[in-house]
């Protein structure tokens, strides 16, 4: 029998749940949370409390007595895999959230438990539905800025962690890496959407957070299939300004500025609007993108309907950043794919 709503587990509570739940308050009707699942008790109260849910301790646990057709897992990326493998078992649709995994073994294994499935399987990658984002590849397809030069993704994150506290993504074994494998793959995801696929790249980086085992900061130069070069740049640190700018999109004919923060627009320079055309909020976009993700996630399981980015394309971010590192290690270009 079809189903005509959609009982989900989410496992992890944490921050990204939080994010989600609102998501799926606002822009994805047809998801109930029946089962919440974490190590914290706390935790799982409280997701309990605001959900309906029924709380669980360990995703075993919740397989095993929890009423739910799909999981949404927020855990760090080093259990990415075991929770995956776990729940294809079981028969559920999976969401996991990006990376699909800390490395490319632990990822491989991840699809070839997904293809032995008739479920869906979706990495959450928010910066695929950022609205600003979508329309501005709408507007680089139509040739509106003429044929794209060259582009700029700017990350400056100043919510690091305390200084003397070491959250899990400050681990090289867990998180698989620093600010590029992290938050910045939402800043290489949207590059990718406008652009194409990268090729290659050449990177360094740097550390100024001693209690982080991975980069802080990172700049690389993204060569694209298309023969178009972007500047990369990330850096995480309390003390630091954010760039007003997330993307610049330079072309024959104009410019697309994706602006940052509260008041942030998609602008277009041209020689028509020299001061910039307020297209539309950028700030608007990104915060209703976790709801935007998950109903493509529903959508696909209810309606059948194709995911806006396969599994297969969501590794890219993860396969750019590890380019990066190597890059790094051997002062060289780096391919991306091979």
């Amino acid at each position: 029998m079809a189903l005509n709503r959609l009982n989900m587990a989410f496992v992890g509570c944490g921050g990204i749940a939080r994010a989600h739940w609102r998501g799926i308050q606002r822009h994805a009707p047809r998801i109930d949370v029946t089962a919440v699942v974490d190590t914290n008790p706390d935790h799982v109260a409280a997701m309990a409390e605001q959900t309906g849910a029924l709380g669980f301790s360990s995703l075993a646990e919740a397989l095993a007595e929890g009423d739910f057709d799909a999981v949404d897992i927020m855990l760090p990326h080093d259990l990415h895999e075991q929770a995956a493998l776990e729940s294809f078992a079981a028969g559920k649709h999976v969401c996991l959230e990006k990376p699909m995994a800390h490395n490319l073994e632990s990822c491989e294994r991840i699809l070839a438990a997904a293809a032995q499935t008739d479920t869906v399987f979706m990495i959450a990658e928010q910066a695929q539905y950022w609205t600003d984002v979508q329309k501005a590849r709408e507007l680089i397809d139509a040739g509106a800025i003429g044929e794209v030069i060259t582009a700029r993704g700017c990350f400056y994150d100043p919510l690091a962690a305390p200084p003397g506290t070491k959250p899990w993504r400050y681990e090289l074994a867990r998180a698989g890496g620093g600010i590029s494998i992290d938050g910045g793959a939402h800043w290489i995801r949207p590059l990718r959407m406008m652009l194409g696929e990268i090729d290659e790249v050449i990177a360094a980086t740097a550390r100024h957070i001693d209690d982080m085992e991975g980069e802080s900061s990172a700049r690389a130069l993204f060569r694209f299939k298309s023969g178009v070069v972007a500047t990369f740049e990330a850096l995480l640190y309390a003390g630091s300004v954010a760039s007003v700018e997330d993307f610049r999109i330079t072309g024959t004919e104009g410019e697309l500025v994706m602006e940052r923060g509260r008041d942030g627009q998609l602008r277009l320079y041209n020689g028509e609007h020299p001061a910039g055309l307020a297209l539309m909020s950028s700030y608007e976009g990104k915060a209703a993108s976790y709801g935007e993700e998950l109903n493509d996630f529903c959508c696909a399981i209810l309606d059948g309907k194709e995911l806006e980015a396969s599994p297969e394309y969501s590794l890219g971010e993860l396969r750019t950043a590890l380019a990066m590192y190597r890059s790094v290690e051997t002062g060289t270009w780096e391919r991306v794919w091979d």
